[in-house]
């Protein structure tokens, strides 16, 4: 399985610069090094309220890391409804300040996540498939 691996600079001219739509907490990890089967959850924080999402296909990317914390920022949420569905990789890699790991990605409805590791020295990386992310209902 081919892993993608972004590093993201939030702070350079590649972020998005207005005001996120939704905010995100993801905890989870993989069922072996390199392999995101089933990933984890977190919660999408989304006009006042918290929604919990359950995320498949994320792989920590590092031998001996299995449990990563992240959080990230959501764009171009006009509906909760348009969150659900597979991301995949968007736009260029870079070095995420401080060496932490970082991703963007979009799904089909046109939702961007950037979402960076919270977790010391881990990077987050996206499956060849891409990642799914789902909010329980």
């Amino acid at each position: 399985m081919s892993i993608v691996a972004l590093g993201f600079c939030l702070t350079a001219a590649g972020a998005e610069d207005k005001t996120p739509d939704a905010t995100l907490r993801l905890s989870g990890g993989s069922v072996a090094a390199g392999v995101g089967v089933h990933w984890g959850g977190g919660t999408l924080n989304y006009k006042g309220k918290e929604y919990p999402i359950d995320v498949k296909g994320l792989s920590v990317g590092d031998v001996g890391v299995t449990k990563v914390e992240a959080s990230g920022k959501v764009y171009n949420l006009s509906k909760l409804a348009d969150f659900d569905g597979n991301y995949t990789a968007a736009g260029a890699g870079l070095t995420a300040a401080g060496g932490a790991g970082a991703a963007v990605m979009k799904n089909q409805n046109g939702v961007t996540v950037e979402l960076v590791s919270t977790t010391q020295g881990a990077k987050v990386a996206l499956g060849a498939g891409g990642v799914e992310m789902k909010i329980n209902k």
